[in-house]
């Protein structure tokens, strides 16, 4: 799923950096101050799930943009139905289209 994802934005004319765990992503994030956009599973390998990975980087970058995406309605973003405060979510199974409004959206918050 990764790879798809990553060769949809980049046909979208987004540079995209990628990294299979948290770990990783916190790695690039301190490589690349310059990042925009966190695009996160909710569900990741590894120990540390989205919700905790966005927390880290949020509190090292307070600029940056965050969407989750997830395949599953239980989990550390939506509680009883409902989003938390702030959260972006991109549900999968998503088209192309979906993926480049959510995106943007997120990209054009102030």
């Amino acid at each position: 799923m990764r790879t798809y994802v990553t060769e949809q934005l980049r046909s979208l004319g987004y540079t995209v950096l990628e990294s299979s765990n948290a770990g990783d992503t916190l790695m690039l994030l301190d490589q690349h101050r310059d990042v925009a956009l966190l695009f996160t599973d909710v569900v990741l390998p590894g120990g540390m799930n989205g919700r905790q990975l966005a927390d880290q980087a949020l509190a090292l970058y307070p600029g940056l943009k965050v969407l989750y995406t997830t395949g599953y309605t239980e989990n550390a973003v939506v509680h009883h139905g409902k989003l938390d405060a702030g959260v972006e979510l991109l549900s999968k199974p998503y088209r192309r289209a979906d993926l480049a409004r959510h995106v943007r959206k997120v990209l054009d918050k102030p």
